[in-house]
Formats: structure tokens, C-alpha cells, sequence
């Protein structure tokens, strides 16, 4: 029998020798987990190979396995897409709906603001902070399967005592809660003293570093089955990278046209770091003979910040301030929005055995889904009582139709940095409708309708030409934020439109005035 047939028959990646003439028990696959931070679906090669940005590993990753063109964030922003994975939960189930788990306050309970100024149309959610351990994590499964758990880098679900520590990691590095590396990604850092986490030289990369205990934690667990979060830093703000790099992106981005939309060279660089490290942990696994048993997964939090971010000091500093750092085009919007630039995510199943290698798929996944694909295919014990909201592709990985129903995400916000709206969407088949909650004047909703087969940049809302298929999703939307006992944002009592008249009157003005050489900037979102 072939090796591959083997090894997708005993649904594990290696078969241990016979000892005392008994055949021993397949040992369990690794699992490294790749989640990359506002990584865009187009600024890796295999999605847009003539990318301004440069990234060979994660190319070679994508040669070693199954690529997803249709993979989903549960949500447009880091902490709920994070907790989504570790849970197989919806965001709107946990309530876990912004990037909150780094703030001092501990909000455990769903809700809405209370108020709010007369120029907002709606009450926005208050976000949950922490991911309760109360949850049944996807580390605490692989822990009670016998396998050895690592944490390196971003974990964004709340401090002590909600880190990593207390959600099934043996190993959490640098057991920091924070929504990115504190002060920059060069050192030196800025980490709090009680961390004991210093650069171990001048100019240490803090992805570099991340890589190195990543590895350092494969080594020592070579011969027994482990689980590997290499949830990366970059290539979240703060913006900068290291200086060789920038370099090569500036000389680059001089050959292309000033509209170009990735032509960010800070930007370009910090994509280079995070792919070099990618490709580290590859060589890792080769030099170790640990490949053929080690499932890999490349995955983004949310899509990429699509507009002029950064603070105006740093961005003057690297001649970026009038830069977008990327664009997700052909798709619209970006991080913090919900129309595909929010939520399609760049993904790479490897899973030797059973996922064809070089392959695609243009099976719809989303962030929910890995959970319940590991525990189906790894036969992971869970709890009789956990009920997952993802739904296990195995199929869609072995070659084979996948239909996951429909596909939601919720987004109870506002973010105005990147033009987010309060909105709710659902995908059925090729039809995506988003309901904007308290959009129109009088506070009702507003609907668009788009059919992403023939408009992938979501350009035309046909909804007032199919009333049939509007009401058949928005129905589902309905469903789904009963089930998930969603925030639903509210009106706001206190809406004027007097004040917001004279509110986009002001921005206006302000708008022109940077426009001329204001020196402010946009904020940049967690």
C-alpha cells in the first residue's frame, strides 16, 4: 500500500514501528496553526501572483497543499475571528464582537451602549472583552488528546486569567494580551518589565523572535504529537519593519504608477518578514522528518487596512503618510468593513494524505469550521454537550463537494476610519445580502444584494431587482441572530439629523484641510 493511503486510512500522518511484534497505534498528526494579522486575501502570491508584495514560503506552503479561495473570517476584526477559531462559535453567540480583549475592562455579558450623540443612527453593541474559560477551547481538546500546546505571538482574547495559560496551552510566548508587539517590531520593544522579554540584540525582529521559540518548542517535542499556534504579529500595526527591507519596497514601489494600491514599501517589508518566518517554520519540519505527519494551516484574522493608517509622526517618518498600507482590491472594502475585503481570507489547508497538494477548492469555509473539521477527521474528544456553530469541511479536503449552508457574519459596529457599518450578512450560494442596521434616514434598515459570481466587487446592488432572494436571506439573517441571541443594534433615541448634517459639514471641511497638508491622521484600529 502507497504511504498516502495509509496515512489517510488511519487518518494520522505517521505510522510508528512495530514493537515486540505488536503493531503500535498510529501516532497522532502535528498541528501548526498559521493565523497571520490583517493580512489581505490578495497580498500573498498565490492569490495575486503579480503582488507588489513578495512572499515565496507561504507560495510554497500553498504547493504543499489545498488552497481555499473562498475562505471566511467570522467576523472583520481580530479578537472575534480568534475566538471563533479556539471555539467553533459565532461571534454573535459569544458576544465577542470587536477587538476589546486587551482594554482594562472586564465585560463578560452582551449589550449595547447606552447612549450615544445625536449625529449616530443606532446604538452599537457593547462588545464582551474576555474569551470566557468557561469555553471548551480547541486547545483544550488537543491537551486531553495527549498532545504537547504552544502559543507564540498575538493572542488578543484577554490577560491572565484568560491568556493562553488558562485556555489549554502548556506554553504561551510572550504571554502578551495586547492587540499588537508593544511599541514596534524592531527593538528595541516595549514590553512591560514583568514579562522578563528582552531582544536578545540590537535590532532583534520580533517575528524573528516569535519563530525562534515557535521552533525551539517542535524541537523539544519532535516525538510526541503537538499543537503549534504560530499566530503572528504581523502584519498588524505598529508600521514599521526592518530597514534593508523597506528599502527594497521603496525602490520597488518608484517603478510602479503613484495609484497603484499596494505600493506600501513598510507595509511590502513586514509582509517579507512574516513570509520568511513561515518559511522557517517549513525547513523546520523538513529537517526534522516531521512533514508528511504535521497538518498546517495558513489563515488571516481579518482582511487588510485598506487606508491611510499610523500615526502622523511615524508615517512622515518612513514617507508613508500619503500611502493606503494595502488594497484588497478586486474586492471591496477591507478590515473593519463587511463586504469581501473585511472577511475573504488568503487560506492553505496542508493535510498530507487526505488534501491534494497544489490544489484549490472554491468551497466556501469559514473561521468557525476548523474546530469541527479537526474534531471530525482527528476524532479529538469533546464534550457531549458542545454544540459547534462551524460545520467540518473533511469533505471539501479530500476532493470531495462541500456544502456548508449559509455563511454569516455579524459586525454590531461602527468604524468610521474604515467606513464600517453596524451590518449583519448571510451567504447562500454565489448571493450575499448585507442589512445595515438604522441606515436610512428615518432609522430603518437598509439592504444590499449582490451576486459575487458576477461581481466579486460587490459594484451592483440588485436588490430592488430581486425582491424573492432579498427576503429569502434576510429571513435567514433573522433566523441566525435569534439563534446566536445576537446584539442587535437599536435605534438611537437620541438620533438628530440636524446634528448630523452639521456633523458631515465639519468633516468635510476637515477632509480638505488635510487634504491641503494637515498633518492629522486617521486612527489606526486594534
Amino acid at each position: 500500500m502507497k504511504l498516502n493511503s495509509l496515512l489517510a486510512l488511519a487518518s494520522a500522518l505517521a505510522v510508528a514501528a512495530p514493537v515486540a511484534g505488536f503493531a503500535a497505534a498510529p501516532r497522532a498528526p502535528n498541528v501548526v496553526f498559521i493565523l497571520a494579522d490583517d493580512l489581505g486575501w490578495t497580498d500573498t502570491t498565490f492569490n495575486r501572483p503579480n503582488a507588489f508584495y513578495e512572499t515565496p514560503n507561504i507560495q510554497r506552503l500553498a504547493q504543499r497543499g489545498l488552497r481555499f479561495t473562498q475562505a471566511y473570517a467570522a467576523n472583520p476584526l481580530c479578537s472575534p475571528t480568534r475566538a471563533s477559531i479556539q471555539t467553533g462559535l459565532y461571534p454573535a453567540r459569544i458576544g465577542l464582537t470587536a477587538p476589546t480583549g486587551h482594554v482594562p475592562q472586564v465585560i463578560l455579558e452582551k449589550g449595547t451602549v447606552k447612549k450615544a450623540a445625536p449625529t449616530a443612527k443606532v446604538l452599537v453593541a457593547q462588545s464582551v472583552t474576555r474569551l470566557a474559560t468557561s469555553y471548551y477551547t480547541l486547545a483544550k481538546a488537543f491537551k486531553a488528546d495527549g498532545y504537547a500546546t504552544g502559543h507564540f505571538g498575538k493572542w488578543h482574547l484577554g490577560p491572565e486569567p484568560y491568556s493562553p495559560l488558562e485556555q489549554g496551552f502548556d506554553v504561551d510566548f510572550p504571554h502578551w494580551p495586547g492587540p499588537g508587539p508593544a511599541g514596534s517590531y524592531v527593538a528595541p520593544w516595549r514590553f512591560p518589565a514583568s514579562l522578563n522579554f528582552l531582544p536578545r540584540s540590537e535590532h532583534e525582529h520580533i517575528e524573528d523572535r516569535m519563530a525562534d521559540e515557535a521552533i525551539k518548542f517542535i524541537s523539544t517535542h519532535r516525538d510526541e504529537p503537538f499543537y503549534v499556534n504560530y499566530w503572528a504579529f504581523s502584519v498588524h500595526a505598529p508600521y514599521d519593519a526592518k530597514p534593508a527591507l523597506i528599502e527594497k519596497y521603496r525602490t520597488k514601489a518608484a517603478t510602479l504608477p503613484p495609484g497603484s494600491g499596494q505600493r506600501n514599501p513598510v507595509y511590502g517589508a513586514m509582509v517579507q518578514s512574516l513570509d520568511e518566518n513561515v518559511g522557517r517554520l517549513l525547513d523546520t519540519l523538513d529537517a526534522l522528518k516531521l512533514t508528511e505527519r504535521t497538518i498546517i494551516v495558513f489563515f488571516s484574522d481579518n482582511g487588510g487596512v485598506h487606508w491611510i493608517a499610523g500615526t502622523a509622526e511615524a508615517s512622515a517618518a518612513l514617507g508613508i503618510s500619503d500611502i493606503p498600507i494595502t488594497s484588497n482590491a478586486p474586492l471591496r472594502g477591507g478590515k473593519a468593513t463587511t463586504y469581501e475585503g473585511g472577511t475573504r481570507e488568503p487560506c492553505i489547508v496542508v493535510w498530507p494524505g487526505i488534501a491534494k497538494a497544489g490544489a484549490a477548492t472554491e468551497a466556501i469555509i469559514q473561521s468557525v469550521d476548523f474546530f469541527p473539521t479537526f474534531a471530525d477527521v482527528l476524532k479529538l474528544k469533546i464534550p457531549a454537550t458542545l454544540k459547534f456553530d462551524g460545520k467540518s469541511f473533511a469533505p471539501a479536503l479530500r476532493g470531495e463537494k462541500h456544502d456548508r449552508g449559509p455563511t454569516f457574519v455579524h459586525f454590531p459596529h461602527n468604524t468610521p476610519a474604515a467606513g464600517g457599518l453596524a451590518s449583519t450578512w448571510a451567504r447562500v450560494g454565489d448571493w450575499k445580502l448585507i442589512r445595515f442596521f438604522c441606515l436610512k434616514d428615518d432609522q430603518s434598515d437598509v439592504l444590499e444584494l449582490y451576486n459575487l459570481k458576477d461581481d466579486l466587487g460587490e459594484t451592483k446592488n440588485i436588490a430592488a431587482q430581486q425582491p424573492a432572494k432579498v427576503a429569502e436571506l434576510n429571513a435567514l439573517i433573522t433566523g441566525f441572530l435569534r439563534d446566536t441571541e445576537a446584539v442587535v443594534p437599536p435605534r438611537n433615541p437620541d438620533y438628530d439629523p440636524r446634528a448630523q448634517a452639521a456633523d458631515a459639514s465639519t468633516k468635510a471641511k476637515g477632509k480638505a484641510k488635510k487634504n491641503a497638508g494637515d498633518p492629522k491622521s486617521d486612527p489606526t484600529l486594534d
